[in-house]
């Protein structure tokens, strides 16, 4: 999320707000790398909206704007069909439990027309980090949204929403088995994000063995 490049990734829009925030933070560090800060900044945002803490390693580089990967390369939250969210997933080496963990991320924030051209939150609770994806998406019954926009679906309440890529979590035998465990146990869905997370904020990355690994208190915790 450096260069226009990246912001220019249909996946990404939205994200620069974001990228904008951490600015003040990245100029009074200017020694802290452009990815170090970001990752931080997620790992930060997760434990103090009541999610688990991340181990988290530093020492990213910053790298030049021709270094930029292709665009186009990340998931698309239109296609309603596991084996496409697997070979996505697959090529970075994370299996069905990890896929499944990760895209339970959505019980935060929620999707805005402007940027993705979807539209609602996924949970009753989009600022606090929760398995209520899970429950919700299990527990209730989700009809396609008779609306102009892409196609979504809708709770009973007709206040949430669910992209069809969610949608194949419960419609796909293999992940469906996942979001049964993570809905029944919280604790179960904390520690295999945690894991999961971690390990997409090392993608890619040769950290030298003297690297240590970082576990931060919360706010709270620092008040006590």
């Amino acid at each position: 999320m450096i260069f226009k490049k990246e912001q220019s990734d249909p996946a990404n829009a939205g994200l620069s707000a974001g990228e904008k925030f951490l600015q003040s933070i990245g100029e009074k560090y200017p020694w802290l790398p452009k990815g170090d800060l970001i990752t931080l900044g997620g790992v930060v945002a997760i434990q103090e909206l009541s999610g688990p803490k991340i181990p988290w390693r530093p020492g990213r580089d910053n790298l030049t704007e021709a270094e930029v990967p292709p665009i186009n390369r990340l998931p698309d939250a239109s296609q309603e069909d596991g084996n496409y969210v697997r070979k996505v997933f697959y090529k970075m080496n994370f299996s069905d439990r990890e896929i499944v963990a990760l895209i339970g991320a959505h019980a935060l924030g929620r999707c805005h027309t402007y940027n993705s051209g979807f539209d609602g939150p996924w949970t009753f609770s989009p600022t606090v980090f929760t398995n209520d994806f899970f429950k919700l998406l299990i527990g209730d019954k989700w009809t396609i949204r008779k609306w102009k926009g892409p196609r979504q679906y809708e709770d009973s309440t007709k206040s949430l929403m669910m992209l069809p890529a969610d949608m194949c979590l419960i419609e796909d035998a293999k992940f469906h088995k996942y979001v049964e465990e993570f809905a029944n146990s919280e604790e179960l869905f904390f520690k295999e994000f945690s894991k999961a997370f971690s390990k997409l904020l090392e993608l890619g990355i040769g950290f030298p063995k003297s690297t240590p690994t970082l576990v931060f208190k919360t706010l709270e915790e620092q008040e006590a």
